[in-house]
C-alpha cells in the first residue's frame, strides 16, 4: 500500500468515529446561500417602504405543493433507461418542492463506510432529477417559441419556473436532494445540513440519517432521509428504536445569525421523516406471506412495526397516510416476485418476509398529505415510496411589496453576476461543487 494511504485511512476512519466529518457546514447546490447577503435591498426611502411597513407583524398564508419520495436502490447505479420521470410523477403533478431520498446508492461495503466520500453516483442522480424536473418546462417553452416555418427555436426555460437544487447532501449510501421552482429561490434561507452515522461501532453511516432544514418566507422545514438497523428477528425493531432515540437526540442545526432558528429536528414548523425504516410486520413469515396473496392490508398492518411505534413508541405524535399498496420489500431485482416465495426459493437461500420497510410520515401542524403511493422501478429490491403535500407558509404581509424587486430583471441581473459561470450541472459534477456556510 502506498505510503500516503497508509496514514489517509486511519485518518478517514478516524475522523469518521469522532463525527469530525459530519458537521452542518457543507452540501452541494446550484447556488450559494451566501449570494443572499450581497443583494441590493430597494430604497427605504418610499413610503411604502418605510420601516413601520417593513417590520410589521401581520402574516398571510401560502401553500406550496411539495412531493416526497424515497427509495432503496440496493447499491445498483442508476442506468441511463431509467424513467425519472415515472418516479417524480411529473406528468400528472407540478410541485413547487420536490425532495427526494435514497437509501444504498453505494454498495455498504467496508471500503465505502471506512473511506472518502464517492460522488460520483450522486452527481449521476442529481443530473437525472434536473432532467426529468425541467424536461417537460422546456418541451412547453420550446413548443412557445417555434418559428414561423414549424421548427423549434433555441430552448429558453420560462422564467421562475424551471427547478434548481437547493441542498444535496450524501452520507455513505444515504442521499437527500432538494429541489425548487426557481422563483422561490429568493424566498429560502439559512439551509443547512446534519449527519448522523447510526451503524458500525453506533457512529459509521452505514446506517444513520441525513437532515436538511431550510426557511421558506417565516416557516422553517426540516426533512430527515433516515436507513435504520435492518433483520426480521424478535427483537429487531428495539435496535430501529435506538436509531430514532439517537437521530432525534443528535441531530443539531446551527442557530443562525440571529439565533432564532431551531436547532432540533422536531423544533421546526413542517417535519416530514422518509427513508428505508426497516421496520417489518411481527407475524410468522407464512402468515405474512398468505396475507400478501390475498392482499389484506389491513390484517398485515395490525401487527405493523412502525404503526405501533406511530400509536405509542418513538414516532408517537406523528402521522402517516393509509396504506393501500402492497409491501415495497423484499423483491428479487428486475421482477414482481418477493424474495424467498415458496414456489421460487432457491435452496440455502435465506428468507426474508415481505414488509413496509419504506415509508413517508410527517409531524405537526401545517401538512396535509394528498396522495400516498407506490413507484414500480424494478432494478432494485425495493419499491419507492411517493407522497403529495400541501403545506402551509406564513409569509409577512410587506414582503409582497419586496415581490416586484425580487422576480424583476432588476433582480435577476444582480443574481446573473452572482452566478456561477459553468452550467448548473457542471457545478454539480466537479469536485469542488460542495461550499462552506
Amino acid at each position: 500500500m502506498p505510503r500516503n494511504q497508509e496514514v489517509m485511512w486511519p485518518r478517514l476512519v478516524a475522523n469518521k468515529i469522532l463525527r469530525k466529518r459530519l458537521g452542518s457546514n457543507n452540501f452541494v447546490a446550484d447556488f450559494p446561500s451566501r449570494k443572499e447577503t450581497l443583494l441590493e435591498i430597494p430604497s427605504l426611502d418610499q413610503p411604502s417602504l418605510s420601516p413601520k411597513t417593513i417590520f410589521s407583524h401581520h402574516k398571510d398564508t401560502h401553500n406550496y405543493s411539495i412531493f416526497v419520495t424515497t427509495w432503496n436502490v440496493g447499491g445498483v447505479a442508476p442506468h441511463e433507461g431509467l424513467d425519472m420521470e415515472d418516479l417524480l410523477d411529473t406528468g400528472n403533478t407540478a410541485c413547487d418542492i420536490y425532495v427526494l431520498g435514497f437509501q444504498e446508492i453505494v454498495p455498504l461495503s467496508a471500503s465505502n463506510v471506512l473511506g472518502s466520500e464517492n460522488s460520483k453516483i450522486s452527481t449521476k442522480w442529481n443530473s437525472l432529477i434536473r432532467e426529468a424536473l425541467n424536461k417537460k418546462i422546456r418541451c412547453r417553452d420550446k413548443a412557445q417559441h417555434s418559428s414561423e416555418d414549424g421548427k423549434s427555436s433555441i430552448e429558453n426555460s420560462i422564467p421562475g419556473q424551471d427547478f434548481r437544487c437547493i441542498i444535496s447532501k450524501q452520507m455513505v449510501g444515504i442521499l437527500i436532494s432538494v429541489w425548487v421552482r426557481s422563483y422561490l429561490r429568493p424566498y429560502i434561507r439559512h439551509p443547512s445540513v446534519s449527519c448522523i452515522g447510526c451503524g458500525i461501532m453506533g457512529c459509521l453511516g452505514n446506517k444513520g440519517s441525513v437532515s436538511v432544514r431550510f426557511r421558506l418566507h417565516e416557516t422553517s422545514f426540516c426533512f430527515v432521509c433516515s436507513h435504520l438497523a435492518s433483520g426480521g428477528r424478535e427483537g429487531d425493531e428495539k435496535l430501529r428504536n435506538s436509531n430514532v432515540s439517537e437521530i432525534f437526540s443528535r441531530t443539531s442545526f446551527p442557530r443562525g445569525p440571529s439565533r432564532d432558528l431551531p436547532r432540533k429536528i422536531l423544533d421546526h414548523d413542517r417535519v416530514i421523516l422518509l427513508g428505508d425504516l426497516n421496520y417489518r410486520i411481527s407475524l410468522p413469515e407464512s402468515t405474512i406471506r398468505l396475507l400478501v396473496d390475498t392482499r389484506e392490508w389491513n390484517g398485515l398492518l395490525e401487527h405493523d412495526q412502525l404503526r405501533m411505534e406511530l400509536m405509542n413508541g418513538e414516532f408517537e405524535g406523528w402521522h402517516e397516510g393509509s396504506i393501500t399498496f402492497a409491501p415495497t420489500y423484499k423483491y428479487r431485482p428486475n421482477s414482481d416476485a418477493y424474495y424467498g416465495c415458496f414456489h421460487q426459493s432457491k435452496k440455502g437461500e435465506k428468507k426474508r418476509a415481505p414488509a413496509w420497510c419504506d415509508r413517508i410520515i410527517w409531524y405537526g401542524k401545517g401538512l396535509k398529505q394528498h396522495v400516498y403511493n407506490r413507484g414500480e422501478e424494478k432494478f432494485s429490491d425495493h419499491r419507492p415510496v411517493k407522497a403529495l403535500f400541501t403545506a402551509e407558509v406564513a409569509v409577512l404581509h410587506s414582503m409582497k411589496q419586496f415581490q416586484s424587486f425580487f422576480l424583476s430583471d432588476r433582480f435577476d441581473r444582480i443574481t446573473s453576476q452572482l452566478e456561477i459561470p459553468s452550467s448548473a450541472d457542471d457545478f454539480l459534477c466537479k469536485g469542488r461543487s460542495s461550499f462552506q456556510i
